[in-house]
């Protein structure tokens, strides 16, 4: 009959592993809150980016913005620029073409003081002074006689019929025109000739005293 030994318990039950139940629940409770906590992590980096690039693309929207406006203002400033040096050029022109039709009358006074030989002396220097500086700004004469009528550029005064024109002619310079660059400030007062009604013009005369002198030459087969 054996004893039982006073103050000793008996010893729990081991599973047969040897891993006891509680020591093998805590290492699953840790690796469980490790990816809790690792979640949250990620899905902070996640929205990170995703608001950088909202940031980036509000910069990107931002300064296309900017540059249009930018370019813009330059064609603004370039179109201003021009049309200003425009006016300035239109306004300088119409000055000097209000002066120069002024001086019109006294250069006129010195052609037809040069075509009757009284144009001498120091009055000879002082016009000469004169249209020198008219040239320099601009003035050019025009008109002469034996060119084609340009109702554009040409006054007609006088009208006559002449047989060796064949086509509307300035035969005479009244008063000549003057212009500046290419407008017209006053056009030349001619006197004008126009074909002999019912007369051949001289391309047709020609071809039928041609073809008259070709028959003549050629002999007779009769």
């Amino acid at each position: 009959m054996s004893e039982e030994t006073p103050g000793f318990d008996e010893k729990p039950e081991v599973p047969a592993d040897g891993t006891p139940e509680d020591d093998a629940a805590e290492p699953k409770a840790a690796a469980s809150s490790k990816e809790e906590a690792a979640a949250p992590a990620g899905d902070s980096a996640a929205a990170s980016d995703v608001a950088l690039l909202a940031q980036l693309d509000q910069a990107r929207t931002a300064l296309g913005e900017r540059t249009a406006d930018l370019q813009r203002l330059q064609a603004e400033y370039q179109n201003y620029r021009r049309r200003v040096e425009r006016d300035r050029i239109a306004v300088k022109e119409i000055a000097v073409a209000s002066l120069l039709t002024e001086l019109l009358p006294t250069l006129d006074d010195i052609g037809r003081a040069r075509e009757h030989g009284e144009l001498v002396g120091g009055f000879k220097s002082v016009a000469e002074s004169l249209e020198t500086a008219a040239a320099k700004m601009g003035l050019q004469q025009f008109g002469k006689e034996g060119e084609p009528f340009d109702p554009t550029i040409h006054e007609a005064l006088m009208h006559s019929y002449a047989p060796d024109v064949t086509e509307d002619t300035c035969v005479a310079i009244l008063q000549p025109g003057y212009r500046i660059g290419e407008r017209t400030i006053r056009p030349a007062r001619v006197a004008v000739a126009e074909p002999q009604p019912g007369a051949a013009p001289k391309s047709e005369a020609a071809e039928g005293e041609s073809a008259s002198d070709k028959d003549a030459d050629a002999p007779d087969k009769g």
